[in-house]
């Protein structure tokens, strides 16, 4: 490393006679050091304003899950640290509500794995409350009895002799070759898993500790390069080729092609056949979960439950964590080089001080609610920046259903067992995530349509049942039911409809139901009340910008060094004090903590100056 940066081995010259090099952990950060450094710059950000004012270490708007494992992060560090959210519970879109009397929902985000085990082990999570519960088989697939499967279906877990003894029911080489995909996905997930868990590698810029680490991770990835190199020319192809071309490697059968590719077009506005719908494809089967590689899996008590865990650590370390409190705006001073951000004022006219304020909000919004729409007095730079993140891609297409149904559906080709009473039981069919596409043909033309501004008629759904596992979330017999639904564009052809229109929405809602009752006759009798989130509601409910569930789309533009703008992946901005720890930082979207981790680390790495 030091023969590569011969200034880094210059500023390294002498160092270990000052500072001792700590273990990752940030719980063997030397918080007094940060301590004394949070007496010094709350004189200086008292300086000007009258005594009595509201003074912080860090505030941080937004109480995502994101903002959350920042927060504990920084209080474990010494740090005097506020969280803000306006809604009435944490979490963001990580949250449990019980929107229906008795049945608890993960109303926006619904499936956890990519939760980071790091944070998962330093937060000590599980001691705060973290419960997986796994889902095996993790996917089902069923057909109609009428239609050209004849009523077969197809089951995906982690027996793989019985997977693909599934598979063979239409297609025996596709059979023999699933075990090779799997391994290749594998290898694929070790190469690149040190960029999980750290910015995006760049030993020329931030702390020298940040430096530093920055050189550790690029070894790390040439380690796991040199020992996978096979797999280095199909990683390539995964990145930038469409999603089709890589399975068609590997597989005939339309509908396993076809439940595979659907993890291509999750929460984007892209066809499978599109270059880099395959890295969208990487992006969702880098779940890990209860120590099982590749897997999704429930949360016990929902979604919400992982936002609790993080905010119980949070607490424990001593953030204040206000809810029902929106941030009006950012309050700068300075102009030019020296502009700053030096606190926030909330919406009911009071203050808050601080040399540090962090972002858990989109960056658009970021860029647009929190600051105000002229500022003439700052730097190109910091102009250019905010222009492009206001003109990033935001494409998402994402429509969430949350139901609650007295009993569990019963699909035509596989039914549920009856139990005592006439009680549906759950079977390996509700466990998994169920798929209700079984061609390619039906993602392609609902992208088509959708890509056009127009509500897909045909639209791909899939559907959870946490309840089939988890028996906290419903009454005895009854349960929670959770449909995630793709190609509903925020932007919509205004000669079609708008989702501001109940009966659009509505409408588009009774396209999904009868989708679902194809296969599971009577479903939509089962109904005892629902929760549609259009694009529009989460928007307006969530924050998310256009409904994008990534907080940006993960197109190949988008991400690792480009997210959210080259020059800028390691959570600073070009406003001095403010940072950004969202989902539209590296490494994106998804439950997974590592923009807040990371983003932690960059305001250390700034505050602890004798790192420099």
């Amino acid at each position: 490393v030091f023969f590569l940066f011969p200034s880094l081995a210059e500023r390294m010259r002498g160092l270990p006679g000052r500072i001792a090099f700590r273990n990752a952990n940030m719980k063997q950060i030397n918080a007094s050091m940060v301590s004394s450094y949070r007496i010094f710059t709350k004189k200086k950000a008292l300086r000007g304003f009258a005594s009595g004012k509201h003074v912080k270490d860090v505030v941080i708007v937004g109480g995502g899950h994101n903002g959350l494992t920042a927060a504990a992060y920084l209080a474990r560090s010494g740090l005097d640290v506020s969280v803000l959210e306006k809604r009435d519970i944490v979490g963001g879109a990580a949250v449990t509500e019980e929107i229906i009397p008795g049945f608890k929902f993960s109303r926006a985000s619904y499936l956890a794995g990519l939760l980071r085990p790091k944070v998962i082990q330093e937060l000590e999570l599980e001691r705060h409350g973290l419960k997986y519960i796994t889902r095996d088989p993790s996917s089902f697939t069923p057909s109609t009895p009428t239609g050209p499967l004849k009523g077969k279906s197809l089951i995906l877990g982690s027996d793989m002799e019985a997977t693909c003894a599934s598979i063979a029911q239409f297609s025996r080489k596709d059979a023999q070759r699933y075990p090779e995909y799997e391994q290749f996905l594998g290898d694929v997930r070790d190469v690149i898993r040190p960029l999980l868990d750290n910015p995006p590698p760049d030993p020329l810029q931030g702390s020298l500790r940040e430096r530093v680490r920055a050189c550790g991770t690029l070894m790390s990835l040439a380690s796991g390069a040199l020992k996978r190199r096979h797999v280095l020319g199909p990683l390539y192809e995964l990145l930038t080729a469409p999603a089709s071309h890589v399975l068609e490697k590997y597989f005939e059968s339309d509908i396993l092609k076809t439940t595979l590719a659907c993890d291509a077009v999750i929460g984007a506005i892209i066809s499978p056949h599109q270059a880099g719908s395959a890295y969208i494809l990487l992006h969702h089967v880098m779940g890990e979960a209860a120590g099982q590689q590749g897997v999704w899996a429930y949360v016990e008590g929902g979604m919400g439950m992982i936002s609790e865990a993080i905010a119980s650590a949070a607490r424990e370390a001593g953030v204040d964590i206000s809810l029902s409190t929106p941030v009006s705006n950012l309050l700068i001073s300075g102009k030019g080089e020296q502009m700053r951000v030096c606190g926030v004022k909330l919406e009911d006219g009071s203050e808050i001080y601080a040399n540090t304020v962090i972002s858990n909000l989109t960056p658009y919004q970021t860029m647009t609610s929190l600051l105000p729409p002229s500022m003439n007095h700052a730097t190109n730079e910091f102009c250019d920046y905010r222009s492009h993140l206001k003109q990033a891609d935001y494409a998402c297409g994402a429509f969430k259903i949350n139901m609650a149904v007295d009993k569990l559906p019963n699909f035509s080709c596989m039914p549920a067992e009856v139990g005592e009473g006439g009680v549906l039981l759950p079977g390996p069919q509700h466990r998994g995530t169920i798929h209700f596409e079984n061609t390619m043909k039906e993602l392609e033309d609902a992208y088509r349509q959708a890509s056009a501004g127009i509500a897909a008629d045909r639209p791909i759904v899939e559907m959870t049942i946490p309840s089939s596992l988890d028996n906290t979330l419903a009454p005895p017999g009854k349960h929670v039911v959770q449909l995630f639904v793709q190609y509903a564009p925020y932007k919509l052809d205004p000669a079609i409809g708008s989702w501001s229109d109940e009966n659009f929405k509505f409408e588009f809602v009774k396209r999904v139901l009868d989708i679902v009752d194809e296969y599971a006759p009577g479903f939509s009798e089962s109904i005892i009340g629902m929760d549609a989130l259009s694009p529009l509601d989460l928007e307006n409910i969530f924050s998310l910008h256009e409904g994008n569930i990534f907080h940006g789309a993960l197109g190949l533009h988008q991400i690792v060094w480009s997210r959210p703008k080259m020059g800028w992946a390691n959570h600073r901005t070009p406003l001095q004090g403010l940072y950004l720890c969202g989902a539209g930082t590296h490494p994106g979207g998804g439950v997974t903590g590592a923009p807040g981790r990371n983003c932690a680390r960059a305001v250390l790495g700034d505050k602890m100056h004798y790192w420099h």
